[in-house]
């Protein structure tokens, strides 16, 4: 009997192993290309291609290196998840953004709204994720009971739930994001639930297919959002709120940022440029909206907390609905110091290349178009300089200190070229 149980031992411990080295086989981390499914660490080396097969996990206390021009190309039909329980670093450059994406010949006007894999979910174990200069598209999928997130608890820990591009929820982690471009998601571009967090230089749209925000923050969460631009997000830029009763207070400092068409796909109150709720405590400047659904609006049941502050923002509107929406009210919020014309036309931006008249419903992005303001422009030396954000004495992340940028005496995300 001894030598039948330890022979057992042995063969149970082979299947063991076996699965495991199954689970991690074909990854090649440290030298190019490679596939993957199950336990992923180390270093995914520049210019690689890294097919993800399945679910893939960072465990706690390792770390993940995605270095410049990497492609993570994911399985459709798995539509995998991206679970970080450790720490994930992806670091492109302009010219070699890291990708992560589906197979090129699927990138077509039909999937525009993604749903293809997971996202990149962060549990409350990771302490460091940057993405900085990646390109991050066509994910969203739905959960079932088979979810990885699902099983483990993460995210919202059920089935039926759109998955963002990006989930974080470390309150004493470090999120930086930056130089980054969110495009073709089902729903929210990011949903974060705690950390020190930089949001800078980023560009989201032709996000949300019947909801989801660009930037959705809770409690437990000290941002500095800045220099973004939002293009027709289908609910709102800016989902800013309180809710979750982690400490500390959600406490976001957003400035220089552009919005344009926000919050007309969702026909909901809540569709918009910027919603405040459940005592978030904000301070909001240099903000351009252009053709938004509303200006700042508030949950007038939990509106913002009483020491939030508000100025320099920046309002333009093609047609008097929009305009009219603009107008302070019990639920739409005016700041000092604010430019908000009461006619259609009032405060043309004047931006180098973008036609006012767009459609407001209108998702496609044209990569021609130009934020940029025009040497002319209104909005020149309107901005607002003098306030306190966050992280300008910056954050140390992976050995690199990452600081939020200076704010700047223009309005919006772009000044002159």
């Amino acid at each position: 009997m001894k030598l039948r149980t330890f022979l057992s031992c042995i063969a149970l411990f082979v299947v063991f192993f076996g699965s495991c080295k199954k689970a991690n086989s074909d990854v090649d981390p440290d030298t190019g290309n490679g596939s993957a499914i199950g336990e992923v660490s180390g270093v995914w080396a520049k210019g690689s291609t890294q097919i993800i097969k399945g679910d893939i996990i960072v465990p706690a206390g390792k770390t993940l290196t995605i270095e410049e021009g990497v492609t993570v190309v994911m399985d459709t039909l798995a539509k995998p998840e991206i679970i970080i329980k450790g720490n994930l670093y992806a670091l492109g450059t302009a010219e070699n953004p890291v990708r992560f994406t589906i197979p090129e010949a699927l990138r077509t006007d039909a999937r525009k709204f993604g749903k293809l894999w997971g996202g990149i979910l962060a549990a409350p174990s990771c302490a460091e994720l940057v993405l900085d200069h990646a390109i991050i598209e066509y994910g969203g999928a739905t959960t079932s009971d088979a979810s990885t997130s699902v099983k483990q608890g993460l995210y919202k820990a059920k089935a039926g739930e759109n998955t963002p591009a990006l989930w974080f929820s470390n309150v004493n982690g470090k999120l930086i994001v930056q130089n980054s471009t969110f495009r073709f998601f089902q729903d929210d571009c990011t949903y974060i639930e705690g950390g020190k967090i930089i949001f800078a230089h980023n560009t989201f749209y032709t996000t949300g297919l019947v909801g989801g925000e660009g930037i959705n923050i809770k409690s437990g969460c000290l941002a500095d959002v800045a220099y973004n631009l939002v293009y027709s997000t289908n609910t709102n830029a800016l989902k800013l709120s309180n809710a979750g009763d982690r400490n500390p207070q959600a406490y976001i400092v957003a400035y220089n940022n552009t919005f344009v068409n926000t919050g007309w796909r969702r026909p909901t109150a809540k569709g918009g440029s910027i919603w405040l709720e459940a005592s978030v405590h904000v301070d909001i400047y240099n903000t351009m909206f252009v053709n938004t659904r509303f200006g700042i609006k508030r949950d007038t049941k939990g509106p913002e907390d009483k020491k939030s502050l508000f100025s320099n923002n920046y309002y333009y509107g093609y047609d008097q609905a929009t305009v009219n929406q603009f107008q302070p009210s019990a639920d739409i919020i005016a700041g000092t110091n604010d430019v908000i014309g009461k006619n259609a036309g009032d405060n043309d931006p004047e931006l180098v290349n973008y036609p006012l008249n767009t459609n407001v419903n209108n998702s496609t992005f044209n990569l021609n178009w130009d934020f940029h303001l025009q040497a002319s422009s209104p909005a020149l030396g309107k901005g607002k300089t003098n306030f306190t954000r966050h992280h300008a004495a910056g954050l140390l992340v992976n050995g690199i200190t990452y600081t939020s940028p200076e704010p700047a005496t223009y309005i919006g995300a772009f000044g002159t070229k």
